[in-house]
């Protein structure tokens, strides 16, 4: 591994190139991928290897990675892999820190046929566990300092996976296998041709974790297609190139942070600074220090760096593009301006989703368009969907009604291939959850359509906004929160009679918080509650108000009727039930009252 201080060099910002330049280098670098289909990206980082090999590739404070190194601890992987016995198709959960060698375990042990489960390091118990099985998975590569977060999902395992230690050291480490160890005896040349196996474009590379529309999180299936496409798309939208470095402290087990981020700078031989998560105070700084010319954002941490004082740092850097999603319209002219970042890319995509938008041009509050060029090959549309069900509205021959512009509807995609108009749909481990997201019969007999579970409208330029999400999912803290899963956890509390959970909004902040109403019995404590959910669920997911109720309302067929409750959200002058908010420090849940409640709305109360 090499871990040197990186070279400092001169100011890389460069003229920013139209919006028709940026789609056609995108078409053109992914319209490459069809014709190698054995070409997987791995290969994509051993060509960059051999022409800039002691440039940068992964680079972190723990390590960094040049290309020769990056693709040399790739093979070491790949033939790690072959000598554990994973064969095409297994699978091996990830459990690690956000570090370089967390992508070149997956790159390495996709190479030879494995998949890569890259599992949420936030959670724990059930939900790990969860995860874990969905992979049903031989193998897993846990850093050592996440060996207790693991145990707390031991007890509910189907089947224990052998375990690999990385980044040992303590005597659990000694105790098991230790995967350095492992890799340190393996050869990191070239892989011969009898090591790579017959291993295409459409085969499964990973496994994505997204919470989906309803219930535990589901195993999005991704192919090395979609790795390569992912990539190539972002390489050319960003007109990424040899000299640029992009800042990226999102999750790496999530698809943004952990591919998208890492592959679109890797495919064009950029480089890709990890930090392993982030940080108000230390953002700017790391942007100066490590001379990037690009970021990776979700829409919360552009809000978190708009409220935070100014930083010296701030004003230093040499960007050009901050790439991301989630900046809303209330902020985006104010982030561009205060930090002075010429161009803002922002993209709506899902893990699973077979359409993505591009907001190539820079149109504050907007998530992107469909270029003309490309309206043929990746149909999208907006249909109508009754708020209180969360089903679309058909008309009389059956078929779904398409919005019109200006009206919410939930964003759909067509399910094909880009030659005959829509894109793949490579669906979940769970045939019946992949079987949920298609829509059938919309806009003409026969047709299917992906649902995104997002609400959209279109405007008159053409311009999708993003608006809120369908059912019973949520997103807060960046993440998406299933309203199911938290509630079984909740009714699973002591003195909890009947429960149900939904997403409300918190003034100045992006998504909608997690709310419960709750039916107690004599046995209930907060207190109780409070230590319960934290077992059970990550912090992000634990309800941030609870509300106690004499009893909950539900329809004819006993499904419960949240809209109410979400109208009246947590104000004490709309609600007379106890409240209470969760106190981000202690995690508590104390009073909520008109006080608490002011505080929460002028921002002096952060939820």
């Amino acid at each position: 591994m090499n871990t040197g201080v990186i070279d400092q060099s001169a100011n890389r910002r460069r003229r920013k190139p139209s919006a028709a330049k940026s789609w056609l280098k995108a078409i053109e670098l992914t319209s490459r991928i069809e014709a190698d289909p054995r070409r997987l990206f791995a290969d994509m980082v051993e060509d960059w290897s051999e022409r800039q090999p002691d440039s940068p590739g992964l680079i972190s404070d723990i390590e960094t990675f040049s290309y020769r190194t990056l693709a040399e601890r790739i093979n070491r992987y790949a033939r790690w892999a072959l000598s554990a016995g994973i064969e095409a198709g297994d699978t091996v959960c990830l459990l690690m820190p956000s570090r370089p060698d967390y992508i070149a375990a997956w790159l390495g042990i996709t190479r030879v046929g494995g998949v890569a489960a890259l599992i949420n390091t936030k959670l724990v118990g059930l939900s790990l566990s969860h995860c874990i099985n969905v992979a049903d998975a031989d193998h897993i590569i846990a850093a050592d300092d996440l060996m207790a977060v693991f145990e707390t999902a031991v007890p509910y395992l189907t089947r224990k996976p052998k375990i690999w230690i990385h980044g040992g050291g303590s005597d659990q480490a000694s105790r098991e296998t230790n995967i350095d160890a492992a890799l340190e005896r393996m050869d990191g040349s070239k892989l011969a041709p009898a090591e790579r196996r017959d291993v295409t474009i459409n085969d499964r590379a990973l496994l994505i974790y997204t919470s989906g529309t309803t219930g535990l999180p589901k195993a999005a299936s991704i192919s090395h297609r979609r790795i390569l496409n992912w990539g190539g798309w972002f390489a050319g939208l960003t007109d990424a190139s040899p000299e640029d470095r992009l800042y990226n402290c999102l999750p790496l087990f999530h698809s943004v942070g952990g591919v998208v981020a890492p592959c679109s700078m890797l495919f064009a031989g950029a480089s890709v600074v990890l930090s392993d998560k982030f940080s108000v105070g230390r953002f700017w700084h790391d942007i100066v220090r490590w001379e990037c010319t690009l970021f990776q954002y979700i829409g919360e941490l552009c809000r978190y760096l708009l409220k935070a004082p100014p930083s010296e740092y701030e004003g230093k850097h040499q960007l050009r593009l901050a790439c991301g999603n989630g900046l809303r319209g209330d902020i985006w002219e104010a982030f561009q301006t205060r930090f002075a970042i010429p161009q803002i890319l922002e993209f709506y995509a899902a893990t699973e989703g077979n359409f993505s938008l591009y907001n190539v041009e820079g149109r504050p509050g907007a998530i992107g368009r469909i270029p003309p060029l490309l309206a043929h090959r990746f149909p999208a549309a907006i249909i109508r969907i009754d708020a209180e069900l969360g089903v679309p509205v058909r008309n009389l021959d059956g078929l779904c009604i398409p919005c019109a512009r200006g009206e919410v509807g939930e964003a759909i995609g067509r399910i094909g291939t880009a030659d005959a108009g829509g894109g793949r749909f490579e669906g979940y481990t769970d045939a019946a959850a992949t079987e949920k997201k298609i829509l059938r019969d919309v806009l003409a007999k026969g047709d299917a359509w992906f649902r995104t579970g997002d609400l959209m409208k279109l405007d008159e330029g053409g311009y999708f906004h993003f608006v809120d999400r369908v059912g019973d999912t949520f997103r807060w803290k960046g993440e998406n929160v299933a309203t199911s899963e938290v509630t079984q956890a909740v009714v699973d509390c002591p003195g909890v009679v009947d429960a149900t959970t939904y997403g409300v909004e918190v003034p100045g902040a992006d998504g909608r918080a997690g709310m419960v109403a709750v039916v107690v019995d004599d046995g209930f404590d907060l207190r109780t509650l409070q230590h319960h959910l934290s077992s059970r669920l990550p912090a992000y997911a634990c309800p941030v108000v609870v509300r106690i109720c004499a009893a909950l309302d539900t329809t004819e067929t006993f499904k419960q009727k949240k809209q109410d409750l979400m109208r009246e959200g947590f104000d004490p002058r709309l609600v007379t039930d106890p409240l209470f908010s969760r106190d981000p420090g202690s995690g508590a849940y104390l009073p909520l009252d008109a006080a608490t409640f002011a505080g929460i709305s002028d921002g002096s109360i952060r939820l």
